[in-house]
């Protein structure tokens, strides 16, 4: 693409937030037909089924471009977390209160806000948000659990945040999980 290589850094920036913005976008308007055609609970299932699709295969392309070992635990997951799409157009926060947890935020939605800039109620993202954290969190390594702390239509309990998750490591000798994927 020799187009790209005459770009500058900022240039390059530039393009790489418009190309995340212009993605979140196009899964917005796909959401909406789909719910102005089927209804919300059929537009739900469909995001679902899709994000259960791409959340896996975001994950393994990241891994693959930066180099982040499969099994790598919580630190894989850390450095994964930073290179999604979501990470370029909202801000985000991780801690880690131990060597066990991980505790990713979303402190601000471009989704949400724009809902609440038409005077709309928060997007009910929670049930989709479950599959795909669960779902990108075990592709990096099978023994990460995810547990949702926070997310709409929940009210939340931090308000630095709009939805906020829990990464813990499967500590049972046969790796099992200890609880269920959606154990919100």
């Amino acid at each position: 693409m020799p187009h790209l290589d005459s770009l500058s850094r900022k240039e390059l920036l530039t393009l790489l937030r418009m190309h995340a913005k212009n993605w979140l976008a196009h899964d917005g308007c796909w959401f909406l037909a789909a719910e102005e055609r089927l209804g919300l609970e059929a537009a739900m299932a469909l995001d679902a089924r899709a994000w259960e699709r791409f959340s896996p295969l975001e994950a393994k392309r990241i891994m693959d471009a930066f180099d982040i070992p499969s099994g790598g635990g919580l630190d894989s997951l850390e450095r994964a977390l930073q290179y999604r799409l979501y990470a370029t157009v909202n801000p985000q926060a991780i801690e880690r209160p131990d060597d066990e947890t991980l505790i990713y935020k979303m402190v601000a939605c471009r989704v949400q806000a724009a809902r609440r800039r038409k005077g709309l109620l928060d997007f009910p993202c929670k049930p989709v948000g479950l599959i795909e954290h669960s779902m990108f969190a075990e592709t990096i390594d099978a023994r990460i659990r995810s547990r949702c702390l926070q997310c709409p239509p929940d009210r939340p309990d931090d308000p630095g945040c709009i939805c906020a998750w829990e990464f813990t490591m499967c500590t049972n000798q046969r790796g099992d999980p200890s609880s269920p994927r959606d154990n919100a």
